[in-house]
């Protein structure tokens, strides 16, 4: 008997685990849920400290090791006139909520708790995917190549294909 006949096999194929709008709205999650547990600390009167595996070799012996490293976290918000202002950060951009307006004002600190556990909730329905992929348009425009150097890069390629040495027929 087989080993392989005690497992119940199956015909099956993984799915594709999300889109890139999905996986922005994730990031997003995640960075509003540090927030909002930094915000959290700050009300109780505690610090929110998370850590982070960091791996780093010794100099000495070139050995690799894992530590512990806190993660820094700024705060999305600051005081106003005696309210609270908060931005919604994507990456390094800030997010425009409405044409115009980039920043919520709340009364206290238990108020900016609550809005941005609502915002984690809009931004897990979508509600600020628009928002999202005009900021990730911004960056990736940043990152496109100038149109002379890529028509340079293509020149030398199409001129090294050129100069490539053809070896003559064979005589019969």
């Amino acid at each position: 008997m087989s080993l392989l006949s005690n497992l119940k096999l199956v015909s099956s194929q993984r799915k594709k685990t999300s889109t890139p709008s999905e996986a922005r709205r994730k990031k997003l999650s995640s960075k509003l849920q540090e927030q909002i547990q930094l915000a959290k600390a700050l009300q109780q009167g505690g610090q929110y400290a998370p850590v982070k595996i960091r791996i780093v070799r010794d100099k000495e012996t070139g050995i690799k090791q894992r530590i512990e490293v806190l993660k820094i976290i700024k705060p999305w918000w600051w005081d106003e006139n005696g309210k609270i202002c908060v931005m919604i950060h994507y990456g390094s951009k800030v997010l425009e909520l409405q044409h115009g307006l980039n920043a919520i004002e709340v009364e206290d600190i238990s108020a900016l708790v609550s809005t941005l556990e609502l915002i984690k909730i809009a931004a897990d329905k979508g509600e600020l995917d628009d928002q999202i992929n005009a900021v990730s348009q911004l960056v990736k425009a940043g990152f496109k190549r100038d149109k002379s150097v890529s028509d340079k890069s293509d020149r030398d390629k199409t001129e090294r294909k050129n100069n490539t040495l053809k070896l003559p027929a064979k005589a019969a």
